[in-house]
């Protein structure tokens, strides 16, 4: 009897068998569910894309550092002597120990193994070896122990956000993310200073799903008004209720919006942009009828001046896909991160960023924001969460093998490039099929159109 999540198809050693996985309208069910596509994922995709590795405002000082993953590989980020980032694979060369064990801290100069004691400098050359001269007939200078805890060769500093590729070749970190980073530009831009700071914790969870169907579902805006109702349809029916003249709390400014109708969601469009990025919330959002915080508008104006004020805090985009695994949200300066642990399991991570110069109740909405719809003790989240399990528990039934993304497509559309669509659209999703099938093949390092 076949094992859960492996197919008859043995995807590792039949390409063809993996290409057939997606057509232009759906893609097959075994991209959720089984195992061997995971671990293709892992050994192709996410070693091939450039993936957000943290914010350098998490480690501020020399020897400061967090750890992390990237796909399934565990890695470090650490502030080197010379005040640069590093990024190194979290392994002794050892005896395969993981060398920094806690979430964040400060190493000083050197990490250092808990099991034998061997230490490294912060950019992963070894530094000492407890009786070295036990290796001087070991070949030590010639094993792959002399490399140390190897640092990932492939680290971009984006304005303060460290992406990095674990492949020593493929596509270019500006090729990869084109214009689609003009969200993270905006978000930086929504502060006076031009800064972001880390702040308020960062909430994990685990999930039992499958990491694409969160991605799906950031760019899908046929479901809030369905999905949500139990909970933000709850909150705005109490409002009504209220006495005439109560003040509007901010837990319903933020809730009310995700009851808007087909036609909100549709006019407001979606930007596709090529290797699987793109946005909702083109010419409208859920986040632009927000309250205007108090001196807020003063701070950017005397910043910017205010025609380019004007224009950093007009751009509302809602949520924006950088593929594979991020959602940014500008507006509310929230950061959601989607960690692959199996083809069933993904480790949610929910981000939020102070702008540096701001008011502080811009910060507190962003706080409450982040504890009302992204956290694990959150309202509408758990909306979101009943549907990916349901989806993940039954996608193995015989019924039907095939998952469908059909709405508003276009034949022509696999040619186009940085494209803007009705919102409603599934385009986006497909453009992300499109990119996984590039990427899920060794050495796909061309880009392409969407």
């Amino acid at each position: 009897m076949m094992s859960a999540g492996k197919s008859a198809n043995n995807y590792k050693q039949n390409p063809e068998a993996v290409q057939a996985l997606v057509r232009e309208r759906e893609v097959h069910r075994d991209l959720y569910i089984d195992e061997d596509v995971f671990d293709l994922e892992m050994a192709n995709l996410f070693a091939s894309t450039w993936v957000f590795v943290g914010h350098e405002s998490q480690i501020p000082n020399v020897g400061d550092y967090y750890t992390t993953t990237v796909g399934n590989e565990p890695v470090v980020m650490v502030r080197h002597t010379d005040k640069s980032i590093k990024v190194l694979y979290n392994r002794c060369p050892h005896r395969g120990v993981k060398v920094a064990g806690d979430v964040c801290g400060n190493t000083g100069k050197f990490f250092r193994c808990p099991y034998h004691a061997w230490t490294f400098r912060t950019d992963g050359k070894i530094l000492a070896i407890p009786l070295k001269s036990g290796y001087e007939n070991a070949g030590l200078d010639t094993c792959d122990a002399a490399k140390g805890m190897v640092a990932v060769d492939n680290v971009h500093d984006y304005r303060g956000f460290i992406f990095c590729r674990l492949n020593s070749e493929g596509v270019s970190f500006e090729d990869f993310f084109g214009e689609s980073l003009s969200t993270i530009d905006n978000m930086i831009d929504r502060s006076p200073t031009g800064k972001l700071q880390v702040e308020g914790g960062i909430f994990r969870y685990v999930h039992k799903c499958n990491w694409k169907m969160l991605v799906d579902n950031q760019t899908d805006t046929c479901h809030p008004m369905v999905a949500h109702e139990s909970s933000a349809g709850t909150a705005v029916h109490v409002w009504e209720e209220a006495p005439a003249g109560t003040p509007k709390p901010m837990a319903v400014e933020l809730f009310a919006p995700f009851m808007s109708s087909y036609e909100f969601f549709d006019k407001m469009g979606i930007q596709v942009w090529e290797n699987g990025h793109g946005h909702t919330g083109v010419s409208d959002s859920i986040h632009a009828a927000y309250s205007d915080i108090p001196g807020y508008w003063d701070a950017m104006s005397a910043a910017y001046g205010e025609e380019r004020a004007a224009q950093i805090l007009g751009d509302v985009r809602h949520n924006t896909v950088y593929f594979p695994n991020i959602l940014v949200k500008g507006p509310i300066q929230t950061l959601r991160l989607f960690k692959p642990l199996s083809a069933g399991t993904t480790m949610v991570e929910s981000w939020t960023f102070r702008l540096v110069g701001a008011p502080d109740l811009l910060f507190e909405r962003s706080l409450m924001y982040n504890r009302l719809i992204n956290a694990p003790t959150s309202v509408v989240g758990h909306d979101d969460l009943e549907m990916y399990e349901r989806s993940q528990e039954v996608l193995h039934a015989r019924s039907h093998e095939w998952v469908n993304f059909a709405r508003l497509y276009d034949p022509a559309e696999a040619g186009q490039r940085n494209v803007v669509t009705q919102g409603t659209s599934e385009w986006q999703m497909r453009n992300q099929y499109r990119t996984w099938l590039r990427f899920i093949k060794p050495a796909q390092n061309e880009g392409v159109g969407i």
